[in-house]
C-alpha cells in the first residue's frame, strides 16, 4: 500500500481528533433518555403534518436532528425495555414478553443494565416512571443500578385508581368496601390498586392518575437539579406513562381536534417541552437528551390510540388484525426518534440511517468514555457518528423479534437487509374492530421493498429477477444472526408467579389501599411505610 504522506497522516490525525472531541474537550456529558409508550411515528408533528399537538416535540426535532428510520427492539412493553437498558435483544437478554403483577422474576440479574455502567463510571442515575423488568426483590430498579426511582412498576393499566381514566373497555374505579362492591370487567384489573412507588416504598395506593404526568415531571426537574448541583454527571431514564392506556385528562374532553387522544398527545408534548427547558437551565451544551418510542400504537383501543403515518401494513391488514404493536410490521417497531444536544449534534437535520432503542446502551457508554460489559455480545451500534453528522450509515442488518402477534415470543422471523424486509412469519395483533389476523409462516420468505412500498402492500414477485438477487443475501444474513445469537452468553428470564409479589403497602384494606378509604394523604405513615418495604421486595 506504501507509505502514508505527511498530508495524509495530519487528516487522519484531524478526523481522529474530531472523533474524541464531543467526550474529551467537554468531559462527561449528562445523558435524558425519554420514553413514550404506545406512540405512533405519526403522532409527531415533524413526521406527520397532520398532527398538530406536539408544537415542544416539533421544536425539539428542529433543534436536533430527526430519525425517521428508527425502530424499537420489540414491539411490546417489557423486552422493548430490556432491550433499550442492555443493548441486546429478548433472544439475549432473556425477556420475551411482559411481566405480570405476580411475577417473581424480571430482567435476568447477570444482564447488565446501561444504569449499572454509569453509575460505575461517577453517574447520578435516575428512572422515573414505568419500569416493567420486574419489581420483586432485586428486580427492581433501585437494584438495577438506579441511584433514584419514582414509579410505577408496570403499565399503569395493571391495576385499579380512583382516577380511572379513558380507556376501552372502561375500567371501574377500585372497590372501597369489600368483595361486595368489585365489578369485575374482562382486560381490567380490580382486585389491587396501581401503587406508585419511591425507592423501595410505596407511596400512594391506589395512584392519583390525574396528577402523575406533573409528578413525573416535578420528580424528573427535582433529580436534574440535585444531579447538577452535585457537580456529577446525571443519567435520566423517563419513561413516560404516554401514551399507553387509559389515558387521563381533563373532564370533560375536548370537543375539538383529537378527542382525548389529541389531548393527552399535548400533555405529552407539553412535558417534554417542560424537561428540555430544564435540562437547557442547567448545562446547556452538556446534555443529549434522546426522546423515542418504546413501540407502536394499540390498535384495539380505537381512538385511544396513536397514529401510524403512512405505515400501515397494507398486507396484513387486508387479511385482517392490526398491524401495529405486537406485530413486526413497520407500525409494530418503526417509532418516532430525536436527539437533541446544542452544540454537538446538528440542528434541522434528518437522517435516514436505520436505526434502534438497541443503540442507546452503547452510544451512551461510548460517548460517557467507559467500556462495554465484557463476556457477551450486543445487537446495538455505537452510532455517534450519525448523532454528530458525521455519517448516515446504520445497521446493514436490523432483527424484529415475535412480540405476541404472531409465532413463539422472542424468536426472530423477520428481519430487515438494507430496504428489504424479510418475513418469514406474519400475523395480525387484535384490532380495533376485534380481528386478528392469523400467523401464516413464509418459506421462502416474503420479501417487500420498503423504498418503493413503505405501506407493505405489496411483496416481491418469487418468480422476479429483484426477488432471486436479493434471497441469498437475506439468507445468509439471517442464517448468521441465528448463529451468532445460538452461541451467545444467552440468559434466561424467570417468569413464574406468586400472589405474594403482588405490591401491596396494607393487606389489611381492600385493593391494598395505603390509607383506609375516604382518606385523601397520599404519603404513608411510618409504620406502614416499613410495612411496604417488607411486602414489595
Amino acid at each position: 500500500m506504501g507509505t502514508p504522506s505527511p498530508r495524509a497522516v495530519l487528516v487522519l490525525a484531524a478526523a481522529l481528533a474530531g472523533l474524541l472531541a464531543p467526550r474529551a474537550a467537554y468531559g462527561q456529558p449528562n445523558f435524558i433518555v425519554i420514553l413514550a409508550d404506545d406512540v405512533g411515528w405519526g403522532d409527531l408533528g415533524a413526521n406527520w403534518a397532520e398532527t398538530k399537538e406536539t408544537p415542544h416535540l416539533d421544536e425539539l426535532a428542529a433543534e436536533g436532528t430527526r430519525f425517521v428510520d428508527f425502530h424499537s427492539a420489540a414491539s411490546t412493553c417489557s423486552p422493548s425495555r430490556a432491550s433499550l437498558l442492555t443493548g441486546r435483544l429478548g433472544a439475549r437478554n432473556g425477556v420475551t414478553h411482559n411481566f405480570a403483577v405476580t411475577s417473581v422474576g424480571g430482567l435476568p440479574l447477570n444482564e447488565t443494565t446501561l444504569a449499572e455502567v454509569l453509575q460505575e463510571a461517577g453517574y447520578s442515575t435516575g428512572a422515573i416512571g414505568k419500569w416493567h423488568l420486574g419489581h420483586h426483590g432485586h428486580h427492581h430498579p433501585s437494584f438495577r443500578g438506579f441511584d433514584y426511582y419514582f414509579g410505577i412498576p408496570y403499565s399503569h393499566d395493571m391495576g385499579c385508581t380512583d382516577t380511572p381514566g379513558y380507556n376501552l373497555p372502561p375500567c371501574p374505579p377500585c372497590p372501597r368496601h369489600g368483595a361486595a362492591a368489585r365489578i369485575a370487567r374482562k382486560d381490567c384489573y380490580t382486585e389491587v390498586a396501581l401503587p406508585l412507588f419511591e425507592n423501595i416504598t410505596i407511596v400512594q395506593q391506589p395512584v392519583n392518575l390525574s396528577s402523575l404526568a406533573a409528578r413525573y415531571a416535578e420528580e424528573a426537574a427535582r433529580f436534574i437539579r440535585r444531579a447538577s448541583d452535585s457537580g456529577r454527571p446525571f443519567f435520566l431514564y423517563l419513561a413516560l406513562a404516554h401514551m399507553h392506556v387509559p389515558l387521563g385528562v381533563p373532564s370533560p374532553p375536548p370537543a375539538s381536534g383529537r378527542g382525548i387522544y389529541g389531548a393527552a398527545l399535548s400533555e405529552m408534548d407539553a412535558l417534554v417541552g417542560w424537561i428540555k427547558r430544564v435540562a437547557d437551565s442547567h448545562g446547556k451544551g452538556n446534555t443529549l437528551l434522546w426522546f423515542a418510542g418504546d413501540n407502536g400504537p394499540w390498535a384495539q383501543k380505537c381512538e385511544l390510540a396513536g397514529c401510524l403515518g403512512p405505515f400501515v401494513g397494507a398486507w396484513q391488514r387486508q387479511r385482517g388484525g392490526s398491524s401495529a404493536k405486537q406485530t413486526t410490521w413497520e407500525g409494530g417497531h418503526r417509532v418516532p426518534a430525536l436527539v437533541y444536544w446544542p452544540g454537538r449534534i446538528p440542528a434541522k437535520r434528518t437522517s435516514h440511517a436505520l436505526l434502534s432503542t438497541l443503540d442507546i446502551f452503547p452510544t451512551l457508554v461510548a460517548l460517557a468514555g467507559v467500556a462495554l460489559p465484557p463476556n457477551r455480545r450486543f445487537d446495538g451500534l455505537d452510532v455517534s457518528p450519525v448523532l454528530f453528522g458525521w455519517s448516515d450509515v446504520g445497521h446493514k442488518v436490523l432483527l424484529h423479534p415475535n412480540s405476541g402477534a404472531a409465532g413463539k415470543d422472542g424468536e426472530i422471523e423477520t428481519l430487515r437487509l438494507a430496504q428489504y424486509k424479510a418475513f418469514y412469519t406474519t400475523g395480525g395483533a387484535m384490532a380495533c374492530d376485534g380481528s386478528i389476523g392469523p400467523a401464516e409462516h413464509h418459506q421462502p420468505p416474503l420479501i417487500f421493498n420498503l423504498d418503493r412500498d413503505i405501506q407493505e402492500q405489496e411483496p416481491l414477485d418469487l418468480a422476479s429477477r429483484e426477488y432471486q438477487a436479493v434471497l441469498p443475501a437475506i439468507s445468509r444474513a439471517y442464517a448468521q444472526a441465528l448463529e451468532d445469537i445460538a452461541t451467545d452468553n444467552v440468559s434466561v428470564a424467570d417468569y413464574s408467579k406468586d400472589p405474594a409479589a403482588t405490591p401491596c403497602c396494607n393487606a389489611q384494606h381492600v385493593a391494598c389501599r395505603c390509607q383506609a378509604p375516604g382518606s385523601h394523604a397520599a404519603v404513608l405513615d411510618r409504620r406502614t411505610e416499613r410495612r411496604a418495604t417488607r411486602l414489595c421486595l
